[in-house]
């Protein structure tokens, strides 16, 4: 009889002459998204730190629990949350890359992630707007940003022959590949960027991840979507969140049927990804206790950056 610890990891299979990667899956996925410090602009705020409810809906939606990571907490309280939930997501925001608390738990995590993929034990990281921004900043240590002309505004991608045989758009029907090549409905709220020449000048970004997507604001190019080449890393600078989750009423915000299904599918990719860990909590009650369903999100009106929040001490 095959041991259970043995079927909770990977195997590898031969087909058509070639090796290719079987996992067994978890079907109860939990995903820890990471709080940040609050915008100072948001009356609204019941604690020190936040995360936007669109970024659970999302991953919600797709077949996945959330479980909020708070900050200000030990390395020892984190790693601890590592090795309980299946994958991470770094949403969008804006806060310092370096010297936020949000910067300082992005790398306990990241650093985390990549021992625990170099052991063979499939750990991914998303990362939303600010997300890849700190992604870049934490590959490469350095901040590589650019100013943009790209606030609240919808553009349509530029898929690069990386994304040929990407691991994220591998699975997306063609149709909607052409959608998001042709139709202005990937929702950009940043003014920040990752410049394709600042990409393309720095070695260990090269190194670590290929870019699939670009887009331009008319003077600079920068990069939009990327996956990293060992790692299961990926990072968009677009927001496939907002289009099906939030309706605050901006310029850039798209609700088209193809942007809808694009969220669904970015979103569907990363709790597969997720599907393929098997951390999890030393008991159900611990789990629950961690779980987002604890917390209530609060609505914070129309006018804002995000329709609700869930806000923490």
């Amino acid at each position: 009889m095959i041991p259970t610890a043995v079927l909770a990891v990977l195997a590898t299979c031969l087909c058509s002459m070639h090796l290719v990667v079987c996992y067994h899956l978890n079907y109860r996925p939990i995903i820890g998204v990471l709080a940040q410090e609050n915008l100072e602009e948001d009356v609204h705020a019941h604690g020190s730190s936040y995360i936007g409810a669109s970024y659970v809906k999302y991953l919600e939606s797709a077949g996945a629990r959330v479980a909020p990571i708070r900050i200000h907490q030990t390395d020892e309280e984190y790693e601890k949350i590592f090795n309980s939930i299946n994958g991470l997501l770094l949403p969008g925001g804006n806060v310092d890359l370096h010297t936020s608390q949000f910067s300082r738990v992005s790398k306990i995590f990241y650093d985390l992630a990549i021992k625990a993929n170099d052991a063979s034990d499939h750990f991914p990281i998303w990362g939303t707007c600010q997300g890849l921004q700190q992604l870049s900043v934490l590959t490469s240590n350095r901040n590589l940003l650019t100013l943009t002309d790209t606030k609240a505004v919808a553009l349509p991608l530029t898929f690069t022959q990386a994304s040929q045989n990407s691991r994220l758009f591998k699975a997306f029907p063609k149709d909607l590949i052409q959608s998001l090549s042709e139709e202005n409905i990937t929702s950009n709220f940043h003014s920040w960027s990752l410049s394709l020449q600042n990409y393309s000048r720095n070695a260990r970004l090269k190194r670590f991840y290929k870019v699939l997507t670009i887009n331009t604001d008319g003077k600079r190019d920068f990069v939009s979507t990327m996956e990293a080449n060992r790692y299961p890393f990926y990072a968009v600078q677009w927001h496939p969140e907002k289009t099906p989750f939030e309706w605050v009423n901006k310029p850039g915000m798209v609700h088209t049927a193809a942007s809808v299904r694009a969220s669904f599918y970015t979103a569907q990719f990363f709790v597969s990804e997720a599907m393929k860990n098997h951390h999890k909590f030393s008991s159900a009650s611990e789990e629950e206790k961690a779980l987002i369903y604890n917390y209530s999100p609060v609505f914070t009106g129309l006018d804002g950056i995000f329709m609700q929040n869930y806000y923490f001490d």
